[in-house]
């Protein structure tokens, strides 16, 4: 899973990347073009409590990739540019999720490009932008298609009229500023267009990025841009970036005292990390043995042959069944054999929907 952090200038952009990665990139501008690339390990409890039953060789948690890429170019009297490097659009356009970190800190030390703190108003001109990057693409496509597209063979001839019929339904929505998201494609329209990993297509997580003052009224805050928010797969949270970033410098039982006394609950990496595996639709779950015990994050609603193929594709391609367990009977009956004992492990088919904190074995032919 691949996030890629974007947001105005001086919305703290590289701060929150420092807070989820624990990385030290120069931020308050510093940073200039460059491109800060972190992989995280998900935290999971249950994967840890897997690990003190199992006592493995090694613990392989699921890892999430955060790419923290240069704010767009500065707009001109309120009006977007439209003018995102190339560069940076084919880095933003293979992220799976967008984490749009918004300004919402009132600090005189780091004057706001606009000279005022208005979140909404920043979020607003982001999302115009990456539709106004969509657009031009579409319009590109679409004329090519009118034209060109109407030569070759009748498969190609018709492939093109398949792909212009989706083009020309999204068309009018990005005209109108409305992101792809919001229109609602079906799966096979979705398929013809994968290709063009188009921006306003991805799901996106608005956080705030608050002062320390404004940690107590967090959730009032939250729920103000929540309220007035209309577009499909989008989610909102807050979090004082400078703060977090701070407290990630601390070991783990100091910054918790410190979380308490800024009335701060739990991680805010956990926070993040949870949120973005909703809005992207997955769920995790485990394999655990002698040798390892490893996460594996897969779409919710995902078969067991699918799970099995996220290991490895020769165990989906001699599939015979899943041993499953739910990972809270495994560690209340403590083993495998007493899960057996207990009717708790089951043998699941190829179509068996996996859940979240399955334990699986997959028993498949060579």
């Amino acid at each position: 899973m691949q996030i890629a952090i974007v947001g105005l200038a001086r919305a703290g952009k590289s701060t929150t990347f420092n807070t989820l990665t624990r990385g030290h990139a120069e931020t308050g501008g510093f940073g200039g073009m460059t491109v800060n690339t972190g992989v995280v390990k998900v935290p999971d409890e249950r994967l840890t409590k897997l690990t003190a039953l199992f006592k493995p060789k090694r613990e392989v948690p699921a890892d999430v990739t955060y790419v923290d890429l240069p704010a767009p170019p500065a707009s001109t009297d309120g009006v977007p540019t439209a003018d995102i490097p190339a560069d940076q659009l084919a880095r933003l356009r293979t992220a799976d999720a967008l984490l749009h970190v918004v300004r919402a800190f009132d600090d005189p030390s780091v004057a706001h490009p606009d000279g005022s703190v208005d979140a909404w108003r920043d979020i607003e001109r982001l999302e115009l932008e990456f539709t106004l990057a969509d657009l031009a693409v579409v319009e590109k496509r679409v004329e090519k298609l009118r034209t060109s597209g109407r030569h070759g063979t009748p498969a190609e001839r018709e492939a093109n009229e398949r792909e212009l019929v989706v083009l020309e339904r999204i068309l009018p929505a990005l005209t109108e500023g409305r992101p792809i998201r919001d229109i609602g494609l079906t799966a096979d329209e979705a398929l013809r267009v994968r290709g063009f990993r188009f921006l306003t297509e991805k799901p996106v997580l608005l956080l705030l990025n608050i002062g320390e003052g404004d940690i107590a009224r967090a959730a009032e805050l939250v729920e103000e841009v929540r309220a007035r928010i209309t577009h499909q797969q989008t989610m909102v949270e807050a979090l004082s970036a400078r703060i977090e970033m701070e407290l990630g410098e601390l070991p783990e039982d100091e910054a918790e005292v410190f979380r308490q006394d800024l009335g701060l609950e739990g991680s805010s990496l956990e926070r993040v990390i949870r949120l973005s595996y909703q809005l992207l639709g997955l769920i995790s779950f485990f394999t655990a043995g002698h040798d390892e015990t490893r996460a594996w994050t897969i779409p919710d609603g995902a078969t067991a042959v699918d799970a099995a193929g996220s290991i490895h594709t020769d165990l989906a391609r001699g599939f015979i069944r899943a041993e499953v367990v739910d990972w809270q009977d495994l560690l209340a009956l403590g083993s495998v054999a007493e899960a057996r004992k207990h009717g708790k492990l089951r043998s699941e088919g190829k179509t068996y929907r996996v859940k979240d904190g399955d334990v699986i074995e997959v028993l498949f032919n060579v």
